[in-house]
């Protein structure tokens, strides 16, 4: 039996986060897959022909299909990797990314690779509208033209936005908190750019113009640090849901991140700095509804994995697929661990998100759980190391999470 080895992230970037409608717009996600892959080889001082997988997550299908499919093998390809290099392309909804993480987790672990890169690209404004019911269609049978992101949600189930705000009306956090953890996002997150904190995670993207110079992207471009708490409570709510609205829901983004993972061994051989070692991995799967709450059961979960407690952690990510899904799942943390006790919940969100969430920074579906890694990463090298988890929801109410530990500067 393989006696299980530690792994660790040698390097770990993004692309800025487009919004909607942004200056991503036409560019579809293998390129922008392929920019991150580029550029997280060259921080990790290594060549492609060095890394033996490529699991690469992304979630919008119809935007895939735009290039047929493999889209890891084209990204990988596009980024100039060997035409050897074996890849995966996987589809786990928002959860995607930090998946390929875990994937690439248990074959460094297990002796299966030595080097692993995790991938994650989505380009929502580059979805297409897809025609349906044309290919068999006779006589008077009208085409059926649909809108993959509207609603946001799964045919036969609610929207995601009404399950997330119902389960958090049952918890107890209503619509004035969920605003509240908005703004709260948008602050924080103007506070961490305003210290230079997304720096290190971010490599600027040019983009060709049919006319005059390409248009170069170096920040995300969804944040909105003008909100007030006015604002937010003057948005009317969307798809149904009885909290959830514009303001305190992040946008249709696009973006790219990648991250280098390697067996410690393999690390020191070749020299290279460790940004943070991954303890354990998790995943979960519950009832459709309880999006929400399901991030809370994967940190469970994960830490039950690392032997370690709650208050174990120095810093906490949950993905912001809405306010609500913090909100209600750092609340049934505290609950459990610390029997609803409302300063020791209080303390746990003051570090939970600590330079704001998705609801600032944008939400490019398939690479969110690897973006939401490498900014715990950094953030607790920067505060001296520790230990650190993060958990993102993904649709029909998947979850997954990492227990991370870093060092300090």
């Amino acid at each position: 039996m393989v006696e299980p080895r530690e792994v660790v992230i040698a390097a770990a970037v993004r692309t800025p986060f487009s919004k909607f409608g942004g200056v991503l717009r036409e560019v579809h996600s293998t390129d922008l897959g392929a920019h991150v892959i580029r550029e997280v080889l060259s921080r990790a001082g290594i060549r492609g022909e060095q890394v033996d997988m490529v699991y690469y997550g992304m979630c919008i299908q119809a935007e895939a299909a735009i290039e047929y499919n493999v889209n890891a093998r084209q990204a990988l390809l596009k980024a100039g990797m060997p035409p050897e290099t074996v890849s995966l392309t996987l589809d786990r909804a928002c959860c995607s990314s930090l998946t390929c993480v875990q994937m690439g987790f248990r074959d460094i672990r297990y002796g299966e690779a030595d080097v692993v890169l995790a991938v994650g690209a989505e380009n929502m404004s580059n979805t297409p509208f897809v025609l349906h019911n044309v290919r068999w269609a006779t006589g008077l049978a009208q085409p059926l033209i649909r809108d993959h992101l509207f609603p946001i949600g799964y045919s036969g189930y609610n929207s995601l936005a009404k399950d997330a705000g119902e389960v958090a009306v049952e918890h107890g956090i209503g619509r004035e908190e969920q605003d509240h953890w908005a703004w709260r996002s948008q602050k924080r997150y103007d506070e961490a750019k305003r210290a230079g904190k997304f720096a290190e995670e971010i490599v600027p993207i040019e983009v060709p113009q049919r006319k005059g110079k390409p248009l170069r992207l170096e920040e995300d471009e969804f944040p909105k640090p003008e909100t007030t708490l006015e604002k937010l409570a003057s948005l009317p709510t969307v798809y149904g849901s009885p909290t959830v609205t514009a303001g305190n829901a992040p946008g249709l983004d696009a973006g790219a991140a990648a991250l280098v993972l390697m067996s410690r061994q393999k690390a020191l051989s070749l020299g290279i700095p460790v940004l943070g070692t991954i303890v354990a991995t998790a995943s979960v799967a519950r009832q459709p509804r309880y999006i929400a709450s399901a991030p809370a059961d994967a940190i469970d979960r994960v830490l039950g994995r690392a032997g370690l407690g709650l208050d174990d952690l120095k810093l906490l990510e949950i993905n912001e697929a809405f306010a609500a899904v913090p909100l209600v799942s750092s609340k049934i943390l505290a609950d459990r661990h610390h029997g609803g006790d409302r300063k020791r919940l209080e303390a746990l969100r003051e570090k939970l998100n600590v330079n704001g969430g998705a609801v600032a920074v944008g939400h490019p579906v398939g690479a969110s759980g690897a973006r939401i890694l490498m900014t715990l990463a950094y953030e607790l090298r920067r505060r001296g190391g520790g230990y650190g988890a993060c958990a993102i929801c993904g649709g029909l109410a998947q979850a997954d999470a990492a227990v991370i530990r870093c060092e300090g500067n």
